[in-house]
Order: C-alpha cells, then structure tokens, then sequence
C-alpha cells in the first residue's frame, strides 16, 4: 500500500513532465533547519488526526501564496506531501481539492489551538503548581 498515489506516467520515456524536474531552477535542498520543521509537522499533523479525525474533521486547510487559494488535504495526502518534500527536497505540484466540504477542514493553527486546549485541560493541579514554581518570581514591591 502506498501513502500517495502512483505517477501514470511513470518510467513513461515519453513522460511530458520528465523536463520539468530536471529544470534550471532546481531548488536547494532543505537546510537542517527546514528538515527540523517539515519532521515537526509531521509529529503535528499526527496529533491534529488523532484528536479531530473523531470529531469529523478530515484534514487541514492551507493557504496558498502562489495562487491565492484554499488548499484542502485530507491526513493522508498532506502527511505524504510532508514525506515527500523531505526524501525530494520539493514540494508537490499541487492544485485545488475538488469540491471540498469546507465545514470538514481546519487551518493549521486551529489544529495547535486545539490540541494545546487538550493538553491543558488535561494537566491536573499538581502540574500547575509546578508551572508555577518553574516561573521567575515578580520583583519585590518597593
């Protein structure tokens, strides 16, 4: 079984996109930093599925900067796209969802807010305190 769907024209020697991954404008590869973050993603986007996928939520919602539109990815393709982009070192071409349901996507940040609100409704008053006690007291009053 496979994470993203299979290329029809793969090992295609008449392939009409095989001139466009070896272009002149290939693009660096992802600097450490860039690897860090796509692998937190990652661990993200694992978290954001267990705690909404019950909740009816079927993927996240981005905004597009090259076109300017909402792009909607279920868990499993944006979880291979993630994948992707670290072993390639590129992002997917990519294209709008066909008549996505927009009530069944969050963005990103809805997701983060969602699963710190579950983190934190789960902490118990014994780690609050020691929240508490990690914090730098205020400067004595004068």
């Amino acid at each position: 079984m496979h994470d993203e769907p299979l290329d029809p024209f793969r090992d295609d020697p008449e392939d009409p996109s095989a001139d466009l991954e070896e272009g002149d404008d290939a693009l660096d590869p992802l600097t450490d930093e860039e690897r860090r973050d796509v692998q937190e993603d990652l661990s993200d986007l694992k978290i954001y599925e267990a705690l909404l996928l019950p909740a009816g939520v079927r993927g996240l919602v981005i905004d597009c900067e090259d076109c300017r539109e909402p792009h909607y990815f279920d868990w499993a393709l944006l979880r291979a796209n993630l994948r992707h982009l670290l072993e390639s070192g590129r992002p997917r071409v990519h294209e709008p969802a066909f008549d996505p349901d927009p009530d069944h996507y969050v963005t990103w940040d809805y997701a983060r807010g969602y699963a710190d609100g579950v983190h934190d409704s789960m902490l118990t008053d014994d780690d609050l305190d020691d929240e508490d006690e990690d914090e730098t007291p205020p400067p004595p009053a004068p």
